[in-house]
């Protein structure tokens, strides 16, 4: 199997693990500092498949996003040994489509690296995205 049909086979599972629905399932989904950080923009998808703090941080705010990373980072890790790609395969094909499920004012990173709100229009995703 080649690796860009592993990442299509992946984009399902890795969809839902990208929005925390898989990787921290009740904590991401019912933590209000967790909500209130994602839609005023303190948080945001990363390309990576990862969480990051745009702007300031606090010690709160560093440790809502650790939590929820630490948990995706497992879940990454036990699929993409499960469907033989690499971490890094699997964590990319997650941002791409957490990026891609991110609602209008939500924060996101663009390929640039550069943090961009989410407005009505799709937004901007990696070249390597399936």
């Amino acid at each position: 199997m080649n690796r860009y049909v592993i990442k299509a086979a992946l984009a399902g599972s890795a969809f839902a693990v990208a929005l925390g629905g898989v990787a921290a399932p009740a904590y991401a989904q019912r933590d209000p500092a967790y909500a209130a950080a994602r839609s005023s923009g303190q948080v945001g998808e990363k390309m990576d498949g990862y969480l990051g703090i745009v702007g300031s941080e606090s010690v709160e705010l560093r440790r809502i996003v650790n939590d929820i990373n630490i948990k995706r980072r497992a879940v990454y890790s036990e699929r993409a040994q499960a469907t033989n790609a690499t971490l890094e395969e699997y964590a990319l094909t997650a941002g791409c489509q957490a990026i891609l499920a991110t609602k209008p004012g939500e924060k996101y990173q663009a390929p640039d690296g550069s943090w961009q709100t989410r407005t009505s229009a799709a937004p901007m995703r990696d070249s390597r995205c399936p």
